[in-house]
């Protein structure tokens, strides 16, 4: 297993930067309710609140990152790319990457054989938008054993979920190596602004309050030399007073001068070149628990 270089000393796959931050938008829209529980699907209230995201919240998110010419990463099940089309139609003629994020966007870690299928179909349906998958976010956080091999197996070159580190690494997963950028809960927005009387929800908390935790967040990885993953949800983060403060955050790492702004698959591309970059294995990953320890439920 590589050793990492020490802390003190920038890796290669930064270059000449501090860190790295990652914009990256999961646009679930109505998919992680029905999903839930598809009799969701007749509460008028839940299917708008969701729909907020591609129907609002992702034109007011390309005019942002217009305004900043800065490129995002754009992950979309399957089921919102053809519900909402014109959502993913924008995002690429905006040239923004879009990444694999499921199709129905169920808990993978539940789902066993059925996880291909549903991994393939909403490959399939990206690509038939003619999407140039590189990358792959598994539904909320859910990776199963079986989650980094499909991506390996599929072509894709990397995936962000695995929550490890807070630097790209290289996975091996027996089907195949991929690249892992880490993201992390504290840089996720649905733990700061959802509430859903429906699932699991938190307590929506001040926007200042989210950037200044963020801001501190990216302080300590220029400090770490590491990769800022910011996941952010379109229906939550396409209100007003969010995007001021997204725009905010994005006008403290410019000011700061060591921070480069990648997209999912420049963040891979940079670390499969760095010869230092650390190497995983995903079997080691997943303790065997012993039963006389752990006994079953």
């Amino acid at each position: 297993m590589a050793i990492r270089a020490p802390r003190s000393e920038a890796p290669a796959w930064l270059g000449s930067a501090a860190a790295a931050m990652m914009l990256t938008f999961d646009v679930d829209a109505e998919a992680p309710l029905l999903a839930d529980d598809p009799g969701h699907g007749a509460n008028a209230m839940l299917m708008a609140h969701q729909s907020f995201g591609p129907l609002v919240g992702v034109p007011r998110i390309l005019e942002l990152l217009a305004e900043q010419e800065v490129r995002a990463t754009f992950f979309v099940p399957g089921v919102t790319a053809e519900r909402h089309p014109s959502a993913l139609e924008s995002i690429l003629a905006a040239d923004h990457e879009v990444g694999h994020h499921s199709h129905s966007h169920p808990r993978y870690v539940d789902l066993e054989a059925a996880e291909e299928e549903d991994f393939e179909r909403g490959l399939e349906v990206l690509r038939r938008f003619g999407v140039d998958v590189r990358g792959h976010r598994t539904p909320l956080s859910s990776a199963s054993p079986r989650t980094a091999g499909l991506v390996a197996r599929h072509g894709l070159s990397y995936e962000s979920t695995l929550m490890d580190d807070d630097r790209p690494y290289r996975l091996m997963t027996g089907e195949g190596s991929i690249i892992e950028l880490p993201p992390y809960w504290g840089l996720d927005d649905w733990l700061q602004y959802v509430n859903l009387p429906v699932s699991e929800s938190f307590r929506v908390k001040p926007v200042a309050d989210v950037i200044a935790g963020w801001q501190l967040e990216l302080e300590a990885l220029r400090r770490e030399g590491g990769l800022c993953v910011l996941t952010m949800h379109p229906f939550a983060h396409g209100r007003g007073s969010r995007m001021r403060g997204l725009r905010a955050l994005i006008a403290d790492a410019r000011a700061a001068g060591d921070v480069v702004f990648l997209t999912g698959a420049e963040a891979a591309r940079r670390a499969e070149a760095d010869p230092a970059l650390a190497v995983r294995e995903l079997a080691r990953l997943l303790p065997d628990p012993d039963p006389a320890v752990y006994p079953a439920w």
